[in-house]
């Protein structure tokens, strides 16, 4: 059996591969992958292989990206430091995930229960994997605020914003998060139907829009129903397209 590795962090890499040839001598990793880009530009040049091991956030951006560009047709064993219950989707789903540090008996139970699947299961098991990422892309955002780990839906999430301090989320009741990552890595996460991304700072929910001003050289600006860093233009350039996506 052929297993890739998809991880950023080379100690947790080389743990993996250690409990890998401790327990299943007959798993060869074929190889290590860091980001996105890599593992996108991998499967576009590589047989798949039996089996993936992937962290769900890597240096440059969620891992879930990756299906956005490629359809991977092979078990996939998620592997995670959030705490489990912010994970309750991928048991409910039979998606398998190992929680950091990984401990031998997971790694154990996660590749044993592989093993029993068939042909036929193996498959409906990649479109389950397939099925919950598409959701998980479009329905709910994890922030970590101190120790925590909070799920946001995404149809509680008023608009994204970026400075030099980073990038932040506020929801339609006010409160604001910090969230790892850019804006444009987000943006590919979200539904275009239901967000756009105004202009270099901001990414707004269509249900968070009250209302809109015309502004100076034919823009517009844009006003939504919580309060805002700075005011949200929309450039001349884009007016047309986000007065059909609005509609």
């Amino acid at each position: 059996m052929k297993a890739l590795i998809i991880e950023d962090e080379t100690a947790a890499a080389r743990n993996l591969t250690m409990l890998l040839a401790a327990s299943y001598p007959e798993i060869d990793v074929i190889g290590t992958i860091e980001s996105i880009a890599e593992a996108v530009a991998w499967f576009g040049s590589n047989a798949t292989p039996d089996l993936v091991f992937m962290d769900i956030h890597l240096a440059d951006g969620n891992s879930f990206r990756i299906f956005d560009n490629v359809k991977i047709e092979c078990p996939i064993i998620f592997t995670t430091a959030y705490d489990q219950y912010a994970l309750d989707a991928f048991r409910v789903n039979s998606i398998d995930y190992l929680l950091k540090p990984i401990k031998q008996s997971d790694l154990e139970r996660a590749v044993g229960k592989l093993a029993t699947l068939t042909s036929a299961a193996t498959k409906e098991y990649v479109g389950r994997t397939h099925e919950m990422v598409e959701r998980a892309k479009n329905s709910t955002l994890l922030v970590q605020v101190k120790d925590k780990i909070i799920p946001i839906s995404t149809d509680d999430i008023a608009f994204f914003y970026t400075s030099n301090e980073g990038v932040s989320v506020t929801t339609t009741d006010g409160r604001n998060y910090p969230v790892d990552g850019t804006l444009e890595g987000i943006f590919s996460t979200l539904s275009e139907e239901q967000f756009f991304r105004a202009n270099r700072q901001f990414i707004i929910a269509r249900r968070a829009i009250k209302d809109m001003s015309v502004w100076f050289g034919s823009r517009l600006a844009v006003n939504l129903s919580v309060d805002t860093p700075e005011r949200i233009i929309v450039s001349k350039a884009r007016t047309s397209e986000f007065k059909a996506w609005l509609q």
